[in-house]
């Protein structure tokens, strides 16, 4: 493999050739766990999934959340990964999915997976087109059915915002018509960067649905930046969000993204976007 960024092959083979002996060190978080959503380093993942795993552990993230590529996973593939997580001391609580794997004939593939890497949310991250309100209705109907067929076995359906559904619709936000629609069973995870992109108070949004904000995407947002800032450079009111969120939100873990810059400087990203999770966390 040939590894064309700016954090060297010694350094990329140190974090991860490390981790399995670095992370057994690491102390309990004395907050909600904190993962990185791994589209963040996607382009080291596409060429070495392992490897980049282990290097993500051994920054010291304590979940990771797989985006929709790990749907296309053999059963043994997926054994393999639960294997490496278990041996790094790392879980995966949940996955980043399009709309197949919320659909009757494709659920049973995302429970197999999901269950076998341990993950217990199955969240849509993209619904498709959609058109109208009743649109969306039709989608809280899809995630509702999702959620009904999860639960006797241990798994939740759940949903992740962008941009659109901030915007109004015949008079109404999508993300109120989703939130009102579902059942408790439907955890809502904040995308926090596309919220404060589109002008929406997150704040408000966790304290208006209770106990449903189960995890949260940490991607900030600064005007003229855009995405391209790391966590804690953007504009996002998280001292205001992690109370919300701990105290109303009902959140377990939270995920750090970064989506934006050069493909090369995804894994440093990654570590200088930790390092300020530590500063504003401790």
């Amino acid at each position: 493999m040939t590894l064309d960024t700016s954090i060297s092959r010694r350094r990329f083979l140190a974090l991860a050739g490390a981790a399995p002996f670095a992370i057994r060190g690491i102390a309990a978080s004395p907050t909600k766990p904190v993962g990185l959503e791994l589209y963040s380093v996607r382009g080291f993942l596409e060429k070495d999934l392992m490897g980049t795993v282990r290097a993500v552990a051994k920054m010291g993230y304590e979940v990771v959340e797989f985006y929709s590529p790990y749907y296309a996973w053999t059963p043994q593939q997926a054994t393999d990964v639960r294997k490496l997580l278990d041996d790094l001391g790392v879980r995966c609580l949940s996955t980043h999915n399009d709309s197949k794997a919320l659909a009757p004939d494709g659920i049973q593939k995302a429970i197999d997976l999901n269950k076998t890497i341990g993950s217990k949310y199955i969240v849509m991250a993209s619904p498709g087109s959609v058109s109208g309100l009743d649109g969306w209705k039709a989608v809280a109907d899809r995630l509702n059915n999702a959620a009904d067929r999860l639960a006797p076995l241990g798994l939740s359906a759940g949903y992740h915002n962008h941009g659109p559904e901030w915007q109004q619709v015949g008079g109404k936000r999508p993300m109120d018509v989703l939130a009102s629609a579902t059942t408790k069973n439907v955890a809502l995870q904040l995308d926090v960067g596309t919220c404060v992109a589109a002008g929406a108070d997150p704040v408000a949004w966790i304290n208006a649905n209770p106990g449903r904000i189960r995890s949260m995407h940490c991607k900030d947002w600064a005007p003229g930046k855009e995405y391209a800032v790391n966590f804690g450079e953007g504009t996002a009111p998280w001292k205001e969000l992690f109370a919300s969120a701990e105290s109303t939100g009902g959140i377990e873990y939270y995920l750090i993204e970064q989506e934006a810059g050069p493909a090369e400087e995804q894994m440093k990203r990654a570590e200088q976007c930790l390092a300020n999770w530590r500063k504003m966390r401790t």
